[in-house]
């Protein structure tokens, strides 16, 4: 997402959740050009997966699943409020896919 506006991204994004077959939301709109982005991808069955960007140790940006691999919806969306209390800019994301791709070209860190 580096020097790429928030709103172009948050669209490449959607695009490629589409083409995939998955159902994608903008559950919040955060500031269009640099507003972080927090990804929840539900499974459909009370499950869902959160993304959100980190800096990793050689200055990359990384994905990182902060309550682990796979937790109840309500706890990501608990998440997601607390999240956003405190970044009024922040983007929210909603992908619906049963196989819990998260379409994500960056890097994404092992929990």
């Amino acid at each position: 997402m580096s020097d790429l506006k928030t709103r172009f991204w948050v669209d490449a994004l959607r695009w490629r959740a589409e083409s995939g077959g998955a159902a994608i939301y903008v559950a919040r709109r955060g500031d269009p050009d640099a507003g972080a982005v927090l990804v929840k991808v539900s499974l459909l069955d009370g499950t869902a997966r959160l993304f959100v960007p980190v800096t990793d140790f050689s200055g990359e940006r990384v994905w990182s699943q902060p309550l682990g691999d796979s937790l109840e919806e309500a706890r990501a969306d608990a998440y997601a409020a607390r999240r956003l209390e405190d970044d009024p800019d922040l983007w929210v994301i909603e992908i619906e896919d049963r196989h819990g791709r998260h379409f994500l070209t960056e890097p994404v860190e092992k929990s």
